[in-house]
Parts: C-alpha cells; sequence; structure tokens
C-alpha cells in the first residue's frame, strides 16, 4: 500500500470520524460518507440525548433528597420544550465540533448514502448525483438502529422506541418498558424521576439479567421504592394500542394497560443495502460483520468498526476500533499492549444509583471454576457518601488470590461511571490491589472506598 492511501469510510459515528481524523493525520487520503449526522445517529440520537434527559433526572432526584440535608425541596418542574432545546443543542454543538475537527484534518465529506461495488470500490449517491471512487481500504461503520419486534408497529406518539424519547411529544402517565436491559433501566429511572408511573416488563428474574445479581438487587430495591411495577418472567408478545391506551400482553397470561409503551430490547445493525455481497464480505446470522483482532472482514483491505462489528455497542469501543483500523490502514504495527481487549472494556449504567463495572465479574468466575477473591465496602461506611447524603451502594474489586492483580470490579452507587475508571486502569495495567491501597487519595471522597475495597 502506497505511503498516502486511499481510504474511505462509511458512517460518521465514533468509529469513523475517530478513524478519519486519525488516519488523515497520519498522512492517509480520507473520503468519509455520512447520509444522516456526522457524530452517529446512534451516539447523537440515542446516547447523548439520553444521558442528557438522565442528566435532568439525577437534579430531580437529588432535589428530593436536599432535605437530609438542610434544605427545604425546590417545586423543580420538567418544561419538556426547554428539555427538548437542551438535547437538541447539544446534539448541534457536539455535530458541529467533530465536523470542524474533520475538516481541520482535510477529511472529504460526502453527505450521501454509499454501496460497495467491489472489493475495492465505493458507490456513493448524493444531491450531486452518482460518484464512483475506488480506496486502498475501506472501513464499514454504519452503525446501528433500535430492534423493532414483528408484534407491533412504532407510532411515535403512543407506541415508542428509544428515538421516539428525546423527549416524547408528551410526557407519559403511565409508560410500560419493555425490555430490562441496561438501556430499558435507564428510561424506568429517567421517567419515573419526570413524575410517570412506569411497569418493567422483565423477560427473568431479575433486571440486568447479565449483571452481577449483588448490583440488580440494588437497583430493583430502587425501583420499588420508587413505585416502579416489576412484571417478572414475563415476555411481550402483542402490542395493541386503542385511542390513548396502549395494551401490552405477555406470554403468561399478564396483560399490562398504560398511556405509553417503550421499546428497549436492543439494537440491529445496518448492514443492509450495502453491497457486501459484491464486495465479498462475509456476514453472521444476525446481520454483524465478524473481525479479526485488526478490526478486518474477511476481505484484508476491508474494515469493520462500532455496532456492526457485533462487539461491545459501547463509544469508546468503536472510537477504539477506530484508532486501530488508522493504525493498521497506514501499516502502523500496535505494540502487545494495545491489543483490543473487549473483556477489559469499562460501561456503565445511567440510572440512579449509578452502576458500573469492567473486567472480570464474580459470578463469571465462579461459573467457569476460577479462583478469585472479592473484597466489599458500603459506600454507607464513606465519609463522603454520607456528607452527600448518598450512602446507597457499594465497591467490589475481584482480584486473583495467588498474585493480588486487580481482575475486575463493580461499582453502585453516586459517580459510579466516573468511579469506575480507576478499576478500568488497573486492570489494563494489570495492577495489584496494593497499588490501589498505597494511592494518596484525597481525603474526603468518594473513591477512598476503592483502597478500602482493595485493602
Amino acid at each position: 500500500m502506497s505511503s498516502s492511501p486511499a481510504f474511505i469510510i462509511l458512517g460518521g459515528g465514533p468509529a469513523g470520524h475517530e478513524a478519519a481524523t486519525y488516519a488523515a493525520r497520519l498522512g492517509a487520503r480520507v473520503t468519509l460518507i455520512e447520509r444522516d449526522l456526522v457524530g452517529g445517529a446512534a451516539h447523537l440520537l440515542d446516547c447523548i440525548p439520553s444521558k442528557t434527559m438522565i442528566a435532568t433526572a439525577h437534579a430531580i432526584s437529588f432535589n428530593r433528597r436536599i432535605a437530609g440535608m438542610g434544605l427545604s425541596p425546590l417545586d423543580a418542574r420538567v418544561d419538556i420544550e426547554i428539555l427538548r432545546d437542551r438535547v437538541e443543542g447539544i446534539k448541534r454543538w457536539l455535530e458541529s465540533s467533530i465536523r470542524d475537527l474533520l475538516t481541520s484534518q482535510r477529511v472529504r465529506m460526502i453527505c450521501g448514502t454509499a454501496r460497495l461495488s467491489g472489493p475495492h470500490g465505493v458507490e456513493v449517491e448524493s444531491d450531486s448525483g452518482t460518484e464512483h471512487i475506488r480506496a486502498d481500504a475501506i472501513l464499514v461503520a454504519t452503525g446501528s438502529r433500535p430492534r423493532v419486534p414483528g408484534f407491533c408497529v412504532p407510532d411515535g406518539e403512543r407506541i415508542l422506541t428509544t428515538r421516539d424519547c428525546y423527549p416524547p411529544p408528551h410526557l407519559p402517565q403511565h409508560l410500560i418498558v419493555v425490555g430490562s436491559g441496561v438501556t430499558g433501566v435507564e428510561f424506568v429511572h429517567l421517567f419515573t424521576s419526570l413524575g410517570s408511573r412506569v411497569t418493567l416488563i422483565v423477560s427473568r428474574q431479575q433486571v440486568l439479567p447479565r449483571r452481577d445479581p449483588e448490583v440488580a438487587a440494588v437497583l430493583e430495591q430502587e425501583f420499588l421504592d420508587r413505585g416502579v411495577s416489576l412484571l417478572k418472567g414475563a415476555k411481550a408478545i402483542a402490542i395493541d394500542r386503542h385511542e390513548e391506551e396502549v395494551v401490552v400482553r405477555c406470554d403468561d397470561g399478564r396483560t399490562v394497560v398504560g398511556s405509553h409503551v417503550l421499546l428497549a430490547i436492543g439494537s440491529v445493525p445496518n448492514t443492509e443495502d450495502l453491497g457486501l455481497e459484491t464486495a465479498g464480505i462475509k456476514v453472521d446470522k444476525g446481520g454483524y460483520i465478524p473481525i479479526n483482532n485488526n478490526c478486518q472482514t474477511n476481505v484484508p483491505q476491508i474494515y469493520a468498526a462500532g455496532d456492526v462489528s457485533g462487539k461491545l455497542p459501547l463509544s469508546s469501543v468503536a472510537s477504539m476500533q477506530g484508532r486501530r483500523v488508522a493504525n493498521h490502514v497506514m501499516g502502523m504495527n500496535a505494540l502487545t499492549h494495545r491489543s483490543l481487549d473487549y473483556d477489559k472494556a469499562a460501561s456503565a449504567i445511567f440510572t440512579e444509583p449509578e452502576i458500573a463495572d469492567v473486567g472480570l465479574a464474580e459470578a463469571e468466575a465462579f461459573s467457569s471454576g476460577r479462583k478469585i477473591r472479592v473484597t466489599k465496602v458500603p459506600f454507607s461506611s464513606n465519609a463522603k457518601a454520607l456528607i452527600d447524603n448518598d450512602p446507597r451502594g457499594f465497591v467490589k474489586i475481584v482480584s486473583d488470590p495467588a498474585t493480588g492483580v486487580v481482575l475486575g470490579g463493580s461499582i453502585v452507587g453516586r459517580h459510579a461511571a466516573e468511579l469506575i475508571s480507576v478499576i478500568a486502569l488497573a486492570v489494563t495495567a494489570n495492577l495489584k490491589v496494593i497499588d490501589l491501597v498505597d494511592a494518596l487519595l484525597v481525603h474526603p471522597a468518594l473513591s477512598e472506598a476503592l483502597a478500602d475495597a482493595a485493602e
């Protein structure tokens, strides 16, 4: 490949724009093709709006706790129009910032729809007509969209997907949330905080079925304390709208009637009509594109990253993949410690209390028969948590009993998404629990619980 390869990127989300700017700085001639939002639809239409609204929900929840801090709660009410303007303003600012960065790196941007015309070719349909572009390397980073089951038709008014909720036209009186994974529980927290009555349909026996049972138990109790109805062991099989009501029928015979229903049952990759077969790219049964550790598909010069790769659907992971692709396209040899290890990716759930984890989980270790050491400290013993009047949750650290190396951890509590970064660094750098214990941390601070758990 030449020192200045032609690199075409399909999709301007976290994987696409990160690969574009990184490769451009390394000398590639980069063309980025995006049909919707530069910055990514899943990122700017899902992640950022939801977290913006959750920030408002957190503020409302905190207002309800300030009586224990010597203050009288304020009469805080939600103004949907102001909230909508705030969401749109942040989205526009972020998209503009990303565009400015791409422009500064001399990345050519095309607003249009792209299809692969072969292993080295891309056909683009835009307002300017049809353009055929030849590439030395191609990245498919077209993202994902909300999954919609076959038994209902979202209408954007009463039967909603996640992208209809930022915010919805009206605050639901009684929202039924279908799906108790990460997205589902975040929306339960969001809408209960905003004042809606919420019913959560849980297909298994705990919310967050893939998470630590102790973590799930804390969140379930918080939901019950807020008046959330949990329908456990129930799977939605039909959703019907009757004027101002929606009816959700479950496979165990139970029926729930509400004002709105929200589908939070995952996402599907945007891999249709991309010309993947024409280019010879293999796709699995779920529509995802299998990749190797360099994010290459079975066609070496064509890469896939972000949600379409079937790896962890996190913006941080997509960005890391984008940088990895740029390095590989430019012939840079990544160091061993920079190998992509998806098992060491930190993730967070922005409920209240927040939930975050990284690395090896306790339940996963026990199921595999691996010997581990688990230490746990509640925030109720932390001075800063008491000062903030929020002692909910705990810090749990998983380590190797023989070496003391930190293998993973979970945090439930205030600012868990920020605190998990310390454990994530320890897991990535193979630090030992003694390294956390010996760190001279701020006092009083929530981070002291990390050292206490390590000790």
